[in-house]
């Protein structure tokens, strides 16, 4: 499978620093880095949104924080973003019963908490098309996360979506992170 377009011939030097930085991380061919450089104020400006992603913020664990990537990607329903934001989940202190619920019925699984599951809930919701905001799941959210910690969540599941829908207009198939 490939994507709906290949990369360009020549990417300007910056971005090709970026791009070897990322492919150093993930051990993997970025290719919708690769991809974007053919506008690439659409490279950087994605490039700085991924930089200043939450990795770990007070009670916004990193469990936490892979709970929302993983949930957005299941709703958004992107291959490359399930590969890539389920990849090692385990070392995330999620467990293969807890991932595989993420696109199912969660109030069957004890071990989330009830923080998770409303961070769970509200990922979903948020991930959702049209946007729908239900009146009590948001009191509930705002009952259990400060101020800080809901933007948290929503900007963390909002950048996944950023990156499903990006990925999938550009047909970027998943590279195998969970091989």
């Amino acid at each position: 499978m490939r994507a709906f377009i290949n990369q360009p011939k020549r990417i300007p030097l910056i971005l090709k620093l970026g791009i070897w930085v990322s492919e150093k991380v993930t051990g993997k061919t970025m290719l919708p880095a690769r991809i974007l450089a053919w506008y690439p104020k659409a490279a950087i400006g994605s490039g700085i949104m991924e930089f200043l992603v939450a990795h770990e913020d007070g009670q916004m664990t990193r469990r936490m924080l892979k709970l929302i990537r993983m949930t957005a990607s299941h709703a958004a329903a992107c291959p490359f973003c399930i590969d890539m934001n389920s990849y090692e989940h385990r070392q995330y202190g999620i467990t293969d019963e807890e991932a595989q619920a993420l696109h199912g019925d969660i109030e069957e699984i004890s071990s989330f908490s009830e923080r998770e599951k409303l961070a769970i809930t509200y990922t979903r919701l948020i991930s959702s098309t049209p946007l729908k905001f239900h009146p009590d799941i948001v009191e509930k959210v705002k009952a259990a996360f400060t101020e800080r910690e809901f933007v948290i969540l929503v900007s963390t599941a909002a950048q996944v979506n950023y990156w499903a829908r990006l990925i999938q207009a550009l047909g970027i198939p998943p590279v195998g992170f969970g091989e």
